[in-house]
C-alpha cells in the first residue's frame, strides 16, 4: 500500500451556505518559512475534499446497535496546555498550545477545539505529529471553494458541527494518532481588545474535557499608557452573564513589571481544575469549562492618544471628562405571537430596570408592534394605533394623526413607563417596517419640537425582535432600503437593533444597523436573558459627543472610518492610517452640550509596530462595507490582498493546513467523526476513538462542554478504500448557526522536525516561542537582520560577547549582547521582526543576538485586582 502526502484547504461560512452574498468565511493562514506548492493541476484523484451537510443527518443504526461501553478505550491524554497571550497597544496576539498523547496499543483519533472571541483573526496554525511540524497558510476563498463546489457535485459525504460559546468561533481539527505517539496544536489568533464599560477585556476560554496535568495561562500587558488597574474576575461559562463568585475567583497572579506593563499567571492544579469543574457545571473529571477573563485599563488625558511609527499610526478616542448628552429613547418592542411565555417576561423584566438607567434629562418613547403598530401614552396608560396606508411613502398617513409626545424621564414617568411594560402581552403576527417608520416619525417630531425652543436631545432608537417580517413588506432588503433612504433624508438617527433568540434574522438587523449608523447585537435565548438586554443597554446609555469628526491635516492615506454619529461613555473610538509625514497634524471635533467643540489627543511612540494593527482595522473596514455594497469586487480584492499579505483568516481568505501521511498504519476505511456534544474550546475536545478493532466506528467521549442546541455530527469515508491515508477534518463555525465547509488536500515540503516529550519538557524551539520568526526565517535556518545574514543559533554554545545600550523592555537601559535563544526574559517584548531588529545584535559575528538586560529587571510584586499604585 502506498502513502500518500496530502493536505487540506477548508472554506467556512458562518451562518450560511458559502455562496451567500453575506457569509462570513474563516481559514488560518500564517506565511510559511518555505512558500508551499500550488494545488497539483488536473489531478482529481489526489483531493479529496470533506464536507459538511445539514443537521439531522444521524448515524446508522448497525454502527452502534451491540456496543458494550464497558470496551470502549480510554481517551487520548493531554499532557500540555498553555494559552499565551502578549497584548500591545490593546492589540492581543494569543497563543493556544495542547500536547496530546495516545498511550494505546491501537490508532486514536483526537479532535482539538480552540473557541475564539467572533472579531479575532486566526493569523497561524502549526500542528506536530510524529516528530514533524506541518505549518498551515492562507489562499483565496474562491480557488478553495472549486475544491468545495466540485465535491458536492461528486456525492462527498458530510457531518454537522454544533455551536460553542456565545459571540466565538470554534476551530477544529480531528486527526488519527498512532499507538503511543504524541501530537502537538498550536494555534494563533489576534484581536483589537474593545473597550467597554470603562475597561477592557480579554476573554480566553478554556475547554480541555479532561483533567490537565500541566495547564497554565500566560499574559503579558505591554501599553503606552500607565496601567489605571489589573484584574481577573470570576471565571465564566461562556454562555451566561458573568457574576461574582468567590468559588469561581481565578486567584491569578497579576505581577508589576512597571508603570506600563504586567503580567498575569494562571496555573491550576489538578485539584483546583476539578474545583472550577464542579462551580461551572460540569463532571469533575472533564476539568475547566470556561473562561478565564482579564480586565484592565490606562490612564487617560482629556481626549485621545495617537501612536505614530514607521509610517502607520493608531488614534485612540475616549474622553471621560464630558457630561453626558441628553437623549430621545424611542424603545420600539416585538410583542408579536412569537414572544409568546419566558421571552415576553425577559422582555418585561428587562426593559423594567433599562428605565431605571434613564437620567431625568432624557426622554422616552415606547412603540409595541405586532400586526398592527402602537405608541404608548404614558401618562394615560393607553396605547394609540399608528395608521400607515402605504410603507413606501409612510409619513403622509402618518401626519393626519396625533401621537403621545416624548416623555421626560422623571421618577413619576419613569413608575408610569414600568405599568406600560407591565401591560405588554404577545399577540399575532409581525409589521416591522411600519413600527420602524412610526419610531423616525416620532423622532422627527421630537427634534422639531427642540427645535422651537431651542433644545437638543440625541436621538436613539433601540430596536427588538424575535423573527421576521410577515405583515406588509417582508423582504428584508427591501425593507433595509427604505428605512435608510427615509433616515439619511430626514434625521439620521441611530438605530441599535437586537436579534432575540433563533429566530431572528441577526443578518437583516446586522445590515440594519450598520447602514443606520448603530450596531447589533444577538441576545441568547436563555435564563440571562433580562440581564443581556441590560448589558446592552449600558453600553449606549451615556452619549458624550455626536457628529465625531477626525481631520488630517498631514500627507496620510489608507485611514480607516473617521467620521462617528455618536462617542458612548466608557466606550473608545479607534481609527488607523499611514503617513508620510513625520509628525501627524490633526484636529478632533464633535458636539456636546455647549455646542461644537474641539477635543485634544496626544502623540506618543508605541511599545510595539502598529502595522498589523492597522492591517487589522482596515480588513475589518473593508469587510463591513463590503458586506453592505451592491458591488463587492473592488472591496473584496482590496481585502484579499491584505489578508493574503499579513496572513489573516477572513471571509475573503480560506485555510490551507498541511499534513503528510508518511505511514501506512492507519485504517482508511471511514473517515467519520462524531461530535455528539457540540464542542467546547481550548483543547481536546470533543475526543473520540479510532479503534482499530472496529474500523470505521467512532465512540464519542461526552464532552465537559454542552451549547444550548447539539447536534450529532457524522462524515462518512471520503477516501477510496485502497487508498492509504490520515484523515484530517478541520471546521470553523460561529457561534449559533449551521455551517458548511469543504477542504481538499495538496502536498507540501514545510517540514520541521520537532520531538516533544513527558514532562518536564523542554523548551519549545524557537519559532514556536516566538511565532513571528516563521515568516522571516531562511531555508537553512538563518535570517536577514539589518542586512546581514545571521545563524539562528539555537542550539550554539556562544557566549554573550559586547555590552550594548537598549533592551526590549528599557530602551535607555545596558545590556550584553546575547543569543536570542538564551535571552527569555525579553521575548515578551519581542512581539514582531521590527521590534526585534531594533534591538538585535550580532554575537560572535556569526549569530543572531538581542541586546539582553545584565538583571532581569521584572519584580515579583503580587498586585490586588485593584489600582496599580
Amino acid at each position: 500500500m502506498r502513502s500518500l502526502i496530502t493536505a487540506l484547504a477548508v472554506i467556512l461560512c458562518v451562518g450560511q451556505v458559502l455562496s451567500a452574498p453575506n457569509s462570513l468565511v474563516l481559514s488560518t493562514v500564517p506565511t510559511p518559512p518555505l512558500p508551499p506548492p500550488p494545488p497539483p493541476p488536473n489531478q482529481p484523484n489526489n483531493v479529496h475534499p470533506i464536507i459538511l451537510q445539514d443537521p439531522g443527518f444521524s448515524r446508522p443504526a448497525e454502527l452502534t446497535d451491540g456496543l458494550d461501553a464497558n470496551k470502549i478505550p480510554a481517551q487520548p491524554m493531554i499532557y500540555k496546555f498553555n494559552i499565551n497571550s502578549t497584548i500591545s497597544n490593546r492589540f492581543a496576539k494569543t497563543l493556544v498550545t495542547s500536547k496530546v498523547r495516545n498511550p494505546e496499543t491501537t490508532s486514536k483519533e483526537v479532535t482539538f477545539t480552540v473557541v475564539l472571541p467572533e472579531k479575532a483573526f486566526i493569523s497561524e496554525f502549526v500542528m506536530e505529529i510524529d516528530g514533524k511540524s506541518y505549518t498551515a497558510y492562507v489562499k483565496e476563498k474562491e480557488e478553495a471553494k472549486n475544491i468545495y463546489d466540485k465535491a458536492v457535485s461528486s456525492g462527498m459525504s458530510a457531518a454537522h458541527v454544533a455551536v460553542s460559546a456565545r459571540d466565538s468561533n470554534r476551530f477544529t481539527v480531528s486527526i488519527n494518532i498512532e499507538a503511543e505517539k504524541k501530537a502537538t496544536f498550536l494555534l494563533t489568533y489576534e484581536e483589537l481588545l474593545e473597550r467597554r464599560n470603562n475597561n477592557y477585556e480579554l476573554v480566553l476560554n478554556i475547554h480541555p474535557g479532561q483533567i490537565v496535568k500541566d495547564m497554565t495561562i500566560d499574559i503579558f500587558i505591554n501599553e503606552s499608557r500607565p496601567l489605571k488597574f489589573v484584574r481577573t474576575p470570576s471565571m465564566r461559562s461562556g454562555n451566561e452573564i458573568g457574576k461574582n463568585n468567590e468559588k469561581l475567583e481565578p486567584q491569578a497572579e497579576i505581577e508589576v513589571i512597571n508603570s506600563t506593563s504586567a503580567s498575569v499567571r494562571f496555573e491550576p492544579n489538578e485539584e483546583q481544575q476539578r474545583g472550577f469543574a464542579k462551580e461551572l457545571g460540569v463532571k469533575e473529571n472533564e476539568g475547566i469549562s470556561g473562561q478565564f477573563v482579564l480586565q484592565y485599563d490606562v490612564e487617560r488625558g482629556e481626549g485621545g492618544e495617537v501612536l505614530l511609527q514607521d509610517g502607520y499610526f493608531v488614534h485612540f478616542f475616549a474622553p471621560d471628562y464630558l457630561e453626558p448628552l441628553p437623549k430621545h429613547v424611542v424603545f420600539v418592542l416585538d410583542t408579536s405571537g412569537s414572544m409568546y411565555g419566558n421571552k415576553i417576561k425577559q422582555l418585561r423584566e428587562a426593559m423594567v430596570s433599562i428605565l431605571d438607567e434613564l437620567n431625568e434629562a432624557d426622554s422616552f418613547h415606547i412603540v409595541e408592534f405586532n400586526t398592527n403598530v402602537y405608541v404608548w401614552d404614558v401618562e394615560k396608560q393607553e396605547r394609540v394605533l399608528a395608521t400607515i396606508d402605504n410603507e413606501k411613502e409612510p409619513f403622509e398617513s402618518l401626519l393626519k394623526k396625533e401621537y403621545p409626545l416624548a416623555l421626560q424621564a422623571t421618577k413619576e414617568n419613569i413608575k408610569k413607563g414600568k405599568e406600560v411594560i407591565e401591560k405588554l402581552v404577545d399577540d399575532s403576527l409581525t409589521s416591522i417596517l411600519s413600527s420602524l417608520e412610526t419610531a423616525l416619525h416620532l423622532v422627527n417630531l421630537d427634534l422639531r419640537k427642540g427645535k422651537a425652543e431651542g433644545t437638543f436631545k440625541q436621538p436613539i432608537i433601540v430596536f427588538l425582535t424575535d423573527g421576521e417580517a410577515t405583515v406588509g413588506i417582508s423582504n428584508s432588503e427591501e425593507i433595509t432600503k427604505i428605512v435608510t433612504n427615509i433616515n439619511t433624508q430626514k434625521d439620521q438617527v441611530p438605530i441599535f437593533s437586537l436579534s432575540f433568540g433563533d429566530g431572528a434574522d441577526k443578518s437583516f438587523l446586522r445590515k440594519l444597523s450598520l447602514k443606520n449608523n448603530g450596531f447589533s447585537r444577538h441576545i441568547y435565548e436563555a435564563a440571562d436573558a433580562a440581564l443581556q438586554l441590560q448589558e446592552f443597554y449600558k453600553q449606549i446609555s451615556s452619549p458624550l459627543l455626536s457628529n465625531v469628526n477626525f481631520k488630517y491635516t498631514s500627507n496620510v492615506e489608507a485611514v480607516t472610518k473617521k467620521v462617528f454619529p455618536i462617542y458612548f461613555g466608557g466606550c473608545e473610538l479607534v481609527l488607523a492610517g499611514r503617513t508620510t509625514d513625520s509628525e501627524l497634524k490633526f484636529i478632533t471635533t464633535g458636539s456636546n452640550l455647549n455646542g461644537t467643540t474641539t477635543v485634544p489627543s496626544v502623540v506618543e511612540t508605541p511599545v510595539s509596530s502598529l502595522e498589523r494593527l492597522w492591517a487589522y482595522l482596515t480588513i475589518k473596514q473593508k469587510l463591513e462595507e463590503r458586506e453592505l455594497a451592491e458591488n463587492k469586487t473592488q472591496l473584496t480584492k482590496e481585502a484579499l490582498d491584505l489578508a493574503l499579505k499579513y496572513s489573516f483568516v477572513t471571509d475573503v481568505s480560506s485555510l490551507v493546513v498541511v499534513k503528510p501521511n508518511d505511514t501506512s498504519a492507519v485504517n482508511t476505511e471511514d473517515a467519520s467523526n462524531s461530535n455528539q456534544y457540540g464542542g467546547g474550546g481550548g483543547a481536546f475536545g470533543p475526543l473520540s476513538i479510532h479503534s482499530a478493532g472496529m474500523p470505521g466506528l467512532h465512540y464519542p467521549v461526552p464532552l465537559l462542554y454542552r451549547p444550548a442546541t447539539s447536534y450529532d455530527a457524522f462524515s462518512a469515508s471520503a477516501f477510496d478504500s485502497d487508498q492509504d491515508s490520515d484523515m484530517l477534518n478541520l471546521r470553523i463555525s460561529d457561534d449559533d448557526d449551521d455551517i458548511r465547509i469543504g477542504g481538499y488536500y495538496q502536498p507540501t515540503t514545510n517540514i520541521i522536525m520537532i520531538d516533544p516529550t513527558d514532562p518536564p519538557t523542554p523548551k519549545p524551539p524557537l519559532h514556536i516561542r516566538l511565532p513571528w520568526l516563521q515568516s522571516v526565517l531562511n531555508r537553512n535556518n538563518t535570517l536577514t537582520v539589518k542586512g546581514a545574514l545571521l545563524d539562528l543559533g539555537e542550539y550554539a554554545s556562544a557566549i554573550a560577547s559586547q555590552n550594548c545600550t537598549g533592551t526590549p523592555n528599557n530602551a535607555s537601559e545596558n545590556g550584553l549582547c546575547t543569543l536570542l535563544s538564551k535571552c527569555p526574559q525579553v521575548f515578551h517584548f519581542l512581539t514582531d521582526f521590527q521590534t526585534y531588529e531594533k534591538f538585535s545584535c550580532q554575537v560572535n559575528n556569526q549569530y543572531a543576538g538581542v541586546c539582553c538586560p545584565q538583571v532581569v529587571t521584572r519584580p515579583h510584586v503580587p498586585v490586588p485586582a485593584g489600582p496599580i499604585p
